[in-house]
């Protein structure tokens, strides 16, 4: 079937047919101020080596994008397989899948239609970003009703992050024991809050039911996070002068360090005091963080692939200049306390680790693949997306085959198997796609 596509040497608009083959794709970035700089940001270079354009250096690149959404597209680059030539031409790839659903393979078109489940993208952070969470599928369609231009989109989001490089994040509130010292040794909290509201904490206990717990949770995070800003500002700075002061006899903690250095990216906000009230995690290269709808979490500092369902969807409440929903953010939370799971992957191949979060829409694998070797990757009923972070090498399936380096990404249509070859000392490659367990399932 026929798909509108455009030249990128601006000649005429043509037609082009879709086919079971490879594509690669032309990826979106965002230029978010939290990124990175320059050659420091994955993203950039990333950017720089999949377009073929130089970046500039003075601007962050804080995100990646490898998907169908609207707020930033990939395009199929027909044509040369090779970079550059002017040749080319370009569809996005919403339109491509759109007018070929056979590439997605029926299971996925009669669970989500002609569109692509999953978003894949690659972050670097270089500043906190907002306390924030995504919204359940039924809250997603009601925001979206409500405020379209707010939130984009009516589906739900699901994510993990895979850490790339060290990579810390804020995730899910502490366990009640560490929640109820919290309380006990910050007393800007109480101050925001009232002793009314904070003393209610050490009135319940582990065994009490969750709903219990989780009730006086809500009522103090939500009374702190509703806090006036002048309040805010002078309760934050005089916790500052506090903590500062306190360096002069004892050692800080690890998160009293991180909250001196969130005050220092965001002065006064209330989302340096609320991150005494989550995890502190800390991913090592390889390992994982998965997020359900309705989990609290701000990504803090590194390089993480990151893959979610297709949804843009995100309430903010603090560590932010745009727009805050304090209210919706705090009543849709789920208040679950306790550290979050870590996902370290299992192998698939000598080379290749699999994540696979309780989420139907994705799954990530992890492929280094040292030079002069080879691995497959199975064929399965759904769509892929295959992104090179080091290295070269050669891809092929069926009768296409593709050499591909550092920025390379690729759309593998559903139903073909897949043979990587190394050619550099090691290749680095990602790829995403629909959960297997959602097809065991059927």
């Amino acid at each position: 079937m026929g798909a509108d596509a455009i030249q990128t040497n601006g000649h005429d608009q043509t037609k082009l047919t879709g086919g079971e083959e490879i594509q690669r794709l032309r990826c979106f970035v965002k230029n978010y101020e939290w990124g990175k700089l320059g050659p420091d940001s994955l993203v950039a270079r990333l950017q720089e080596a999949n377009t073929g354009q130089r970046v500039d250096p003075e601007i962050p690149h804080a995100e990646f994008w490898m998907g169908t959404h609207e707020s930033g597209p990939s395009h199929v680059e027909f044509g040369s397989l090779g970079h550059g030539g002017s040749d080319k031409c370009m569809v996005t790839l919403k339109s491509w899948v759109l007018d070929n659903p056979d590439l997605l393979g029926s299971k996925v078109v009669d669970k989500w239609g002609c569109d692509l489940p999953f978003l894949f993208k690659v972050l670097s952070v270089t500043k906190a970003l907002s306390i924030q969470a995504h919204p359940n599928k039924a809250l997603a369609e009601k925001l979206h009703r409500e405020d379209p231009l707010l939130y984009r989109d009516n589906n739900h989001k699901p994510e993990i992050a895979l850490a790339v490089t060290p990579f810390q994040a804020l995730c899910g509130f502490v366990p009640l024991k560490e929640l109820k010292e919290v309380i006990t040794n910050v007393p800007e909290i109480t101050e925001l809050v009232g002793s009314k509201a904070a003393d209610q904490i050490f009135n319940v206990h582990e065994h009490d039911e969750d709903e219990r717990v989780k009730s006086v949770v809500r009522l103090i995070f939500t009374q702190l996070m509703s806090a006036s800003n002048n309040e805010t500002k002078q309760v934050v700075s005089r916790m500052k002068n506090r903590l500062i002061s306190e360096t002069k006899h004892r050692e800080l903690s690890e998160k009293e360090n991180l909250v001196l250095e969130l005050e220092k990216q965001y002065s006064g906000d209330i989302g340096v005091i609320s991150a005494f009230f989550f995890n502190y995690v800390k991913l090592n290269r390889g390992e994982a963080l998965y997020l359900d709808a309705n989990d609290p979490h701000a990504y803090i500092s590194g390089d993480c692939v990151e893959c979610m369902a297709a949804s843009d969807n995100v309430v903010r409440a603090g560590l932010t200049p745009k727009h805050r929903d304090v209210q919706t953010l705090c009543s849709m939370l789920t208040y679950k306390l306790g550290y979050p799971e870590i996902l370290k992957g299992f192998p698939l191949t000598p080379y290749v680790t699999r994540y696979l979060p309780p989420f139907d829409e994705f799954e990530v694998d992890h492929c280094d693949l040292p030079g002069g070797n080879s691995t497959v990757f199975p064929a399965v009923p759904g769509p892929s997306v295959y992104l090179v972070i080091e290295g070269q090498g050669k891809l092929q399936t069926g009768s296409s085959q593709l050499l591909v380096n550092r920025g390379d990404v690729l759309f593998v249509p559903a139903h073909n198997e897949v043979h990587v070859t190394g050619e550099s000392d090691v290749m680095k490659l990602y790829r995403a796609g629909v959960s297997s367990r959602f097809f065991q399932t059927l």
